[in-house]
């Protein structure tokens, strides 16, 4: 029975690889990682919604036979706010609280977006464009690089680069950063890596372990999840979602941004690390996907710049 549910779950989920432009894909490789990217595009791009990162969305990533991303929800449309796929980041909107009604604030990574009359942010809501920047975007055998550039939005202005990277002769990816303000106005946000593994397509159940690099103080609220020393261990398949908010026990050492997930089912995990250390913590699942959501704290002072590196290390478990 179970492998009927996995092999009708990864129809579902391989939805994800819908007929598309060529030019509006990419894949890359170094002879260990093979990895499938989509590429942003204002008209056509898989991804269009006003919450994350337009750069970066892997539809796929497979070492060893194993897959590790795809898509881990049901319906897909553009905008939706959480129709994407892979290692995306979220940006906190910079200028909404001083922006008048109809006036503009920004989002890194997706540009200028209209203010609506409402009484507060909708993280989740779709909001217009008025200003979605330029994206460039640069192919290699084993790298993309994304350009985004945005020149004024209520006095806001930044030039971002992110390089998704394949390391060679390692089963290493990198996700290089550079944010440059180049506007009138302080950039004050944070981000944060939503992390939307899908280990071998294979529902959330018992032998899904998350691994973290500190004590966790947090007590189950799931049935489905068994909280012990440094690590979050599912015991069954959850009903419902798995949310732990604001997690404590880090240091804001950079050796307390390491993560690991692992499907002792199919054999496979992968580490998370990073070279800036957490401001804070979120863990979140559903059945098909789980995230530990680490954040950093970014303020960049008009003309100077925040650089910050990403590392993903796929192993298989003996």
């Amino acid at each position: 029975m179970k492998k009927c549910v996995f092999f009708m779950l990864s129809i579902i989920l391989f939805g994800c690889q819908h007929d598309r432009d060529e030019s509006l894909q990419a894949e890359i490789t170094n002879g260990l990682i093979t990895a499938q990217l989509q590429l942003p595009d204002t008209e056509n791009g898989y991804y269009r919604g006003s919450r994350f990162d337009w750069s970066g969305v892997i539809t796929g990533l497979q070492y060893e036979g194993h897959e590790y991303f795809g898509q881990w929800f049901s319906n897909y449309d553009p905008i939706i706010h959480d129709a994407i796929c892979g290692p995306v980041e979220e940006f906190m909107a910079v200028g909404y609280e001083q922006a008048p009604v109809g006036g503009e604030f920004l989002r890194i990574g997706i540009g200028g977006l209209r203010k609506p009359e409402e009484n507060s942010f909708q993280r989740f809501g779709y909001y217009d464009f008025t200003n979605p920047g330029q994206w460039k975007v640069k192919k290699a055998k084993d790298q993309v690089v994304f350009t985004h550039q945005v020149k004024d939005v209520a006095g806001y202005a930044y030039d971002y680069q992110k390089t998704v990277r394949l390391i060679k002769g390692k089963p290493q990816m990198v996700l290089e950063h550079t944010l440059k303000n180049t506007g009138k106005k302080t950039i004050e946000t944070e981000v944060y890596n939503h992390n939307f593994f899908m280990i071998d397509q294979q529902q959330i159940d018992s032998g899904i372990v998350v691994k973290f690099a500190f004590p966790l103080d947090l007590t189950s609220t799931n049935p489905a999840v068994r909280i012990e020393g440094q690590q979050i261990e599912y015991i069954a398949s959850p009903r419902r979602s798995v949310q732990y908010t604001n997690i404590q026990g880090h240091s804001n050492s950079v050796k307390d941004y390491d993560f690991r997930i692992e499907n002792t089912i199919s054999g496979a995990g992968v580490r998370i690390t990073c070279d800036r250390p957490l401001s804070r913590l979120i863990y979140w699942s559903s059945t098909t996907t789980q995230c530990p959501e680490p954040y950093l704290e970014i303020n960049i002072k008009p003309g100077e710049s925040y650089t910050w590196t990403i590392t993903y290390d796929f192993y298989l478990i003996n």
